[in-house]
């Protein structure tokens, strides 16, 4: 009974450094809730060295690649970061199993009138299975959304960005 002040603090104190909104990180919660079915978790960030990072095509080091622990056993990752559409950014999540392969992707905040499209389940799910190992074409592999092929263009650019970061990565050993 003694130890959970101290637990809070130090809960308090991750949630606090981590640069995940509050609105944000409630949605990712209910997402790894349910893609992985688990109901307790924790997300343990993902430190890499930073000369690796400078040489990776998508953005890490800003508090955005965790490790998915649950039970004490890390049951996959989670991918936090922003792309742009036509006038602003929109924030997307990127969750793997532990062979590094995509389970689940979302849309999380979607800024714009046009486009929102991109947030949809149907066109998310094509995403499901990729791997380092793939290429996505725009209008081959992944189709395309009329009034929404700013945010379609910049979602595959990210998602082919991270993917050729895991693959890096992966082959440095540091996943």
């Amino acid at each position: 009974m003694k130890f959970k002040p101290v637990l809070f603090v130090l809960f308090s104190f991750i949630l606090m450094s981590s640069s995940i909104p509050k609105s944000l990180q409630k949605k990712i919660d209910k997402e790894i809730k349910k893609t992985y079915v688990v109901e307790d978790f924790s997300m343990q960030l993902v430190e890499l060295p930073t000369d690796v990072v400078k040489e990776l095509p998508s953005e890490f080091g800003k508090n955005n690649f965790f490790k998915i622990i649950s039970n004490s056993n890390q049951i996959g990752y989670a991918y936090i970061s922003k792309a742009p559409s036509k006038t602003d950014q929109f924030d997307y999540l990127v969750l793997f199993d532990n062979d590094l392969i995509i389970t689940k992707s979302k849309v999380l905040a979607y800024r714009e009138d046009y486009g929102g499209e991109i947030g949809s389940k149907r066109w998310l799910k094509q995403l499901i299975g990729k791997t380092q190992n793939d290429k996505l074409i725009y209008g081959d592999n992944i189709a395309v959304i009329s009034g929404a092929t700013i945010s379609v263009r910049s979602m595959t650019n990210a998602v082919n960005n991270l993917l050729a970061s895991i693959k890096i990565l992966h082959n440095k050993a540091l996943l």
